[in-house]
C-alpha cells in the first residue's frame, strides 16, 4: 500500500497455549506450552480510513514463533467494501508495511480472505467475538490482587501493543480451513491497537 495507514482499535486473542502464553513476553523465543500455537484472533477497528469494521484471522505456528513458517487465514467483515477489503488484507499480510510488517515475514502460506458477518461486542468485561459456524469466542479477563483491576503486562515490547491484558478464555471454538480446534480454558489476552504504516 503507497498510501500512508492508521489502525485502532481493540485485539482479542485466544490460543492453545495454557495461561499465560510465554511467547507474548519472550518475543517468541520460548516455546508455546503445547509446542506448537494454534491461535485465533478478533479485531475491532474503531478508527482508520477503511471504516468501522472487524476482523478474524487464525493462525498455525508449529514451534518457536520467531522461526516463522506460519500459516494464516483471514477474514474480513461482510460490511467492509471492495476497497476495504484489499487494504486490510495487505494489512494483515503484512505487505502494507508498519505495524504488521513482520507477518510478511513470518507468514509462509496464507490460506485466503473469507467475507462474513463478524462480531465484537463487550459484555462487562468479557470479549465476545464470533464469526458464525467459523469462530465462537468468549474471554475474560483474569483479575489481579485489587479485584477492580485485571491482571496487565505493561510496556513489553510484543510486536501487537505494548500493554496485555491477561485472560483466559470461557469459550473458543474454530472451524474454518479444514482446522476442528477447542481452547476453552485456555490462554488468552486483551491489547488497545494503534497501529500504523
Amino acid at each position: 500500500m503507497a498510501e500512508a495507514w492508521t489502525l485502532r482499535g481493540e485485539l482479542t486473542l485466544s490460543c492453545s497455549c495454557t495461561v499465560f502464553c510465554p511467547c507474548t513476553l519472550s518475543l517468541g523465543l520460548a516455546p508455546p506450552t503445547e509446542g506448537y500455537c494454534q491461535t485465533w484472533a478478533g479485531i475491532r477497528i474503531d478508527e482508520g480510513r477503511l471504516g468501522d469494521v472487524n476482523v478474524g484471522l487464525i493462525i498455525e505456528i508449529p514451534g518457536l514463533m520467531s522461526r516463522g513458517n506460519w500459516t494464516a487465514g483471514l477474514f474480513v467483515d461482510e460490511r467492509a467494501s471492495i476497497y476495504a477489503v484489499k487494504a486490510l488484507t495487505k494489512i494483515f499480510t503484512g505487505r502494507a508495511g508498519g505495524s504488521t510488517h513482520l507477518l510478511s515475514i513470518l507468514v509462509g502460506q496464507f490460506l485466503g480472505v473469507r467475507q462474513a458477518p463478524i462480531t465484537y461486542e463487550v459484555d462487562g468485561e468479557t470479549r465476545i467475538f464470533q464469526v458464525p459456524k467459523i469462530i465462537d469466542g468468549a474471554v475474560t479477563p483474569i483479575r489481579g490482587k485489587d479485584k477492580g483491576a485485571p491482571v496487565t503486562i505493561r510496556n513489553s515490547e510484543y510486536w501487537i501493543a505494548p500493554d496485555v491484558t491477561v485472560a483466559r478464555a470461557d469459550t473458543s471454538r474454530v472451524r474454518a480451513f479444514g482446522r476442528n480446534w477447542n481452547f476453552a480454558g485456555r490462554s488468552a489476552e486483551i491489547c488497545k491497537l494503534d497501529w500504523g504504516g
